[in-house]
């Protein structure tokens, strides 16, 4: 069995259990020589049907155009997503004056995790202090096509979808391909 269809089987045996999360590998892999390895899928989706955005007045992917973006998707109570956030909020401190624009979609699991106040108290005891959109209908999380706790997608300044990673892990590779799309002009990665 290949690895792919043993990661998808594990992926719906811990689904049908009831875990938040599964950890596959990252849909671009970097290349050999240590640099990030980028896939332009084109446009990236727009942030729709946020019922409140916390840290943020609302923001559009179109007026971030010239900024690289970083969309978390992620829910408090997920062990997974909680492991995620250090380095989330590292390159949310170390890359925001050079213009990366990072945006939390909390996506939840849950019931429970629709209140705004249950999601405002894990902001601050995870010292969230970057946009973090409500997504609770899903809206967002079908427009990115998204399946997982938690996903982080790589926009570039022109507003184009260059990278995915779902679950915990490649950390070093994604703020490498952070670098990468901070440290080019808007159209020289991906051609």
């Amino acid at each position: 069995m290949n690895q792919h269809i043993q990661r998808l089987l594990l992926a719906v045996a811990l689904s049908a259990v009831g875990l938040c999360s599964v950890t596959l590998a990252t849909t671009v892999a970097a290349s050999s020589a240590g640099e990030p390895a980028f896939s332009d899928e084109g446009e990236a989706p727009e942030l729709t049907g946020i019922e409140h955005w916390l840290n943020s007045e609302p923001l559009s992917l179109k007026d971030l155009r010239g900024k690289v973006v970083l969309i978390d998707f992620w829910t408090y109570s997920c062990i997974n997503c909680l492991r995620t956030l250090p380095y989330v909020t590292r390159w949310f401190d170390k890359f925001k004056d050079r213009g990366l624009v990072v945006i939390g979609v909390h996506t939840p699991e849950f019931g429970f995790e629709r209140s705004t106040r249950n999601v405002t108290l894990a902001l601050g005891r995870n010292g969230i202090r970057y946009p973090v959109a409500q997504d609770n209908q899903y809206a967002t999380w079908k427009a990115f096509g998204n399946e997982y706790w938690p996903a982080t997608y790589l926009i570039d300044r022109r507003g184009h979808l260059m990278r995915k990673h779902f679950g915990e892990g490649a950390y070093d590779d994604t703020e490498r391909a952070i670098e990468a799309l901070l440290g080019t002009g808007a159209t020289e990665v991906g051609q």
